[in-house]
């Protein structure tokens, strides 16, 4: 008896030292709008040393990304435009339960650092300044290039634009059309504008035309562990808000 006694209480430890192991760290595979790029890249280390799991990041444009996973593309985490999140929701590619708003950002005017300020504090001084670039360049199937047609197209200064806009197939083409000279001007989301070396945010959008770009999360519905809704947990907690509004962001 004693040594049964003895067997069922090491068992017992046994089982209780074997619960508390924590599970092994996982890799999470995280497909990102560059919209909120900054912050991901800011957060996704801090989540990596407060969780052990691992975060690996492809960046695109949310409509490519959108695209990608259509075809196949393997995701456990998507941070994307709601509208497109939608509709992975609708084709059963992402758990409905898991979405969640995680930022937006305004559009604003990119130029080349050391250029001055521009004068956009109206929205007759911001049709004057688009007028009087010499080139304007945006991502056309970008969620901020589809605004900002939109948004001209508005003002009625569309036709007058069209010759001097030269269009982008990514945010790096953006960039690199404004570090070489290729354009004065581009449009992007500030968020994604602020990063860019040899450039500036040379203002925003006035608030009567402001279009602002929304990033919402959600979980890949086929997903067999909690880490990736715990990673989007993390894009969500209020001690991290003051990450989202340093990269040009809010709630």
């Amino acid at each position: 008896m004693i040594g049964f006694s003895r067997f069922t209480t090491s068992a017992t430890m046994l089982a209780v030292l074997v619960s508390a192991v924590p599970a092994s760290a996982e890799e999470i595979r995280v497909l990102s709008s560059l919209g909120i790029k900054a912050v991901v890249e800011d957060l996704a280390p801090k989540f990596e040393k407060s969780s052990k799991h691992k975060v690996s990041t492809v960046f695109d444009l949310a409509s490519a990304l959108k695209a990608k996973i259509d075809l196949g593309e393997p995701f456990d985490v998507a941070i994307l435009t709601p509208a497109l999140l939608d509709e992975l929701i609708a084709k059963g590619k992402v758990a409905p339960a898991s979405k969640s708003v995680v930022a937006r950002v305004g559009l604003g005017l990119m130029t080349k650092a050391g250029a001055k300020k521009l004068d956009v504090g109206t929205v007759d001084a911001f049709k004057r300044t688009l007028l009087d670039s010499k080139s304007i360049t945006y991502a056309a199937a970008g969620a901020s290039g589809v605004a900002f047609v939109a948004t001209i197209d508005k003002l009625g200064i569309a036709d007058a634009l069209k010759a001097k806009s030269k269009l982008a197939a990514s945010g790096d083409e953006v960039n690199a059309n404004v570090a070489s000279g290729a354009a004065d001007l581009a449009v992007l989301p500030v968020s994604e504008i602020l990063p860019v070396k040899g450039a500036q945010l040379g203002g925003v959008f006035p608030a009567e035309i402001q279009t602002y770009i929304v990033m919402a999360a959600g979980v890949n519905a086929a997903a067999r562990s909690a880490a990736a809704q715990q990673f989007v947990t993390f894009l969500m907690s209020p001690a991290n808000s003051q990450v989202i509004k340093a990269k040009g962001m809010d709630r």
